[in-house]
């Protein structure tokens, strides 16, 4: 029981200083003390301790009382950095994204730039789940990390973005495959055709890329567009020849007694000569 009236203290304590009263309980007293009669720097220590022990909520709060109390400081400006750092650790996305926003307004050429440019990125990175969602945060996500490749390209932040980045783009690629596929076995060729032909045209490089293609094989032969099939085959064939994809490809393909060859002219044979020939014009 008295351990929790101990925290129910600090709760009330805390709600007390967030609406300006300025009051918290301190570590090693039996009184509260008024926070104005702190220094930056105590303040942003206990912000450190409840960041270290797991409590990344309080850690936002103190870290919010320091730069209230002393704006436009090196230790405001810390805090500030810090409680975006705080919100993202404790889930509150849209908490990470305002502060590390606010950072960057006010301090654009600070030392922390990088680094808040980075969480703010991250804010929304981090909410991308699965393909089954929205994928609005995934393109907010991805201009984001740009941003951080774009502006600070020689930091350990734009190369942790580069990876972030390639996945986020497998990601868009994959929620067109899951469309594509829900399409094709409802026998909705075009509509899937449609959604496959994006990730080949736009998402060439992600790994669904393959699939997508075999996709385009069986679609089109259930169309009777044989030599769109041919064609898809023949890309297929040049570039993942050793995938199981292929594998399936050439075997529907051939099974009708057709060969994985170019034919007709379609947006397909389009991707042919660009990819495998490096005919651009």
């Amino acid at each position: 029981m008295a351990g929790f009236s101990g925290r129910l203290i600090c709760v009330i304590a805390l709600s007390i200083a967030v609406t300006g009263c300025g009051r918290f309980g301190l570590p090693g007293g039996d009184q509260e003390a008024p926070l104005e009669s702190l220094d930056a720097a105590s303040i942003y220590q206990r912000a450190e301790l409840e960041l270290e022990t797991n409590n990344p909520e309080r850690a936002a709060t103190y870290f919010g009382e320091v730069e209230r109390l002393y704006p436009y400081s090196e230790w405001g400006r810390r805090a500030l950095v810090m409680q975006a750092l705080s919100y993202h650790r404790d889930g509150d996305y849209e908490s990470a994204r305002g502060s590390a926003q606010r950072y960057l307004e006010f301090y654009p050429t600070g030392e922390d730039a990088a680094y808040a440019q980075y969480l703010l990125a991250l804010s929304y990175y981090d909410q991308i789940d699965d393909v089954g969602r929205d994928q609005g945060l995934t393109f907010q996500a991805l201009q984001a990390l740009r941003e951080v490749i774009e502006l600070h390209p020689d930091t350990e932040y734009a190369r942790s973005s580069v990876l972030k980045f390639d996945l986020a783009f497998d990601h868009l690629a994959g929620k067109e495959m899951e469309i594509g596929r829900y399409y094709l076995k409802r026998r909705h060729y075009a509509a899937a055709i449609k959604r496959f032909r994006v990730v080949v045209e736009d998402f060439q490089t992600t790994t669904h890329t393959p699939e997508a293609l075999l996709r385009l094989v069986e679609a089109y032969l259930s169309l009777g567009l044989v030599n769109e099939a041919r064609t898809a085959g023949a890309i297929l064939g040049y570039n993942y020849r050793s995938t199981p994809w292929y594998q399936d490809a050439y075997a529907l393909l051939t099974g009708r007694g057709l060969t994985l060859e170019p034919a007709g002219e379609s947006w397909l044979t389009v991707i042919y000569r660009q990819v495998i020939r490096g005919e651009w014009l």
